[in-house]
């Protein structure tokens, strides 16, 4: 692909000019509605397509929008165009799953609700993902690879689950492929399944096959219990989840995950900032590494995190409040997005649970930390300084962590600003 950087960036005026405007900005009355962290397809996501994702950001007066992909990074061109058009600053970010052995080990639970000692890891500002480096290029073919077998047997586990139970699906991992590349118009080389592929395309299968009458009995056998709905299609992909391939559920297989460290490489490898994605009370009980907020910065302060990302859909205000707050006041930045990572095609600006406003002052708090990733990601594409350097250690031209947050969040707002008003 062409470098979505350089396209990004070609309206911009040069670093010194950008600096004077970052000595004269007012960075809260620069701040515009924002979303740090969506999914585009291939991964699964609740878009048809990039045009979709980016029309809805700007019909919803959204101004920075950040993708955090999986594991290919091609659609990083096509979004960039579209942004372009639109007016709306591009973020570049990627997700990571990992295991922590300790963690594990102890049975504590980190970011995944279910399984001891998984985490999942952001980076954010992401800016040699085009022509990456040897090192980078070795570890994410590592997370691939292993990926890509675990979804191949859990797709085969799958379908023998639903022959023995009296209904052949036919499907295979390149009839899973077909349906991603059928739905999205992606390339095939560039489709990583996931676990949400899997179920949505056995869950299409039984509903392409089976009417809405004989629906009920063929999935209650699949499932080995009664659906909530037979015939809701997103219910059904969560009851296959939850029934069949879950840990200790017949369809499950065991993954093989990248160690922290070695995901926090890559992150630096391409350019980024490792960011800790909080759950916080999405999930309850809140999981043991989180809870409570000092707790939790004491962990992240141990594995060397400098960010933290929320996707406060599943978090209460008052809980939000009191998580950003302390992460902000320990000098961490923090971002905020809605991943998009299911069918639900709720609204692109980040609200609480159950479409509860955000509070004014973790809006704020939330454009800061975009500004930086902004800052950190234009600088990267120049060759300066970052937020972090290639080992993870904040930028040392400054004395304390509020003032290398102030000084790169009028950066990021001055960037963003010409990036919008050319």
């Amino acid at each position: 692909m062409s470098d979505p950087l350089s396209i990004a960036f070609a309206r911009l005026p040069g670093i010194d000019a950008l600096r004077d405007r970052a000595a004269a900005i007012d960075v809260a009355a620069a701040r515009v509605p924002v979303n740090s962290h969506i999914h585009l397809p291939p991964n699964f996501s609740a878009f048809d397509s990039v045009a979709q994702a980016t029309d809805l950001a700007a019909a919803q007066a959204v101004g920075v929008l950040g993708v955090s992909n999986y594991y290919d990074y091609s659609i990083y061109g096509p979004f960039t165009e579209q942004v372009a058009a639109q007016r709306i600053f591009p973020m570049y970010g990627l997700e990571i799953i990992v295991m922590i052995d300790e963690l594990r080990d102890s049975s504590i639970k980190v970011n995944d609700p279910g399984n001891p000692g998984k985490t999942y890891v952001c980076g954010k500002g992401i800016t040699k993902f085009v022509d990456m480096s040897d090192r980078a290029s070795v570890l994410l073919q590592q997370i691939r690879d292993a990926d890509r077998g675990r979804m191949a047997a859990m797709i085969e586990k799958l379908g023998a689950v639903c022959c023995d139970r009296g209904f052949d699906t036919g499907l295979n991992e390149q009839g899973v492929v077909d349906m991603i590349v059928n739905r999205h118009g992606s390339l095939r080389e560039t489709v990583y399944i996931q676990e949400r592929h899997i179920a949505q395309a056995f869950q299409e299968a039984v509903f392409d096959q089976a009417d809405s009458g004989e629906r009920p009995a063929i999935v209650a056998a699949i499932l080995g219990q009664d659906a909530k709905d037979a015939n809701d299609h997103v219910g059904i992909q969560a009851e296959i989840r939850s029934h069949l391939m879950k840990a200790g559920k017949p369809a499950f297989t065991e993954e093989a995950f990248i160690t922290l460290p070695e995901a926090t490489e890559l992150i630096l490898e391409l350019g980024g900032i490792p960011s800790y994605p909080t759950l916080a009370d999405g999930t309850s009980p809140i999981c043991a590494f989180e809870d409570p907020p000092d707790k939790l910065l004491g962990h992240l302060r141990d594995y060397d995190f400098h960010a933290v990302e929320y996707i406060p859909i599943r978090n209460s205000a008052p809980v939000l409040t009191e998580y950003v707050t302390a992460m902000r006041t320990a000098g961490l930045i923090v971002t905020a997005g809605t991943e998009h990572n299911t069918l639900d095609l709720i609204g692109i600006e980040p609200t609480c649970v159950g479409g509860t406003p955000i509070p004014e002052a973790v809006k704020a708090i939330f454009w800061e930390g975009a500004c930086v990733v902004a800052a950190h990601q234009y600088l990267g594409y120049i060759g300066e300084p970052g937020f972090v350097d290639s080992n993870g250690v904040p930028n040392r031209s400054y004395a304390t962590a509020d003032e290398r947050i102030g000084a790169f969040a009028r950066l990021g707002a001055a960037v963003i600003e010409a990036y919008r008003n050319p």
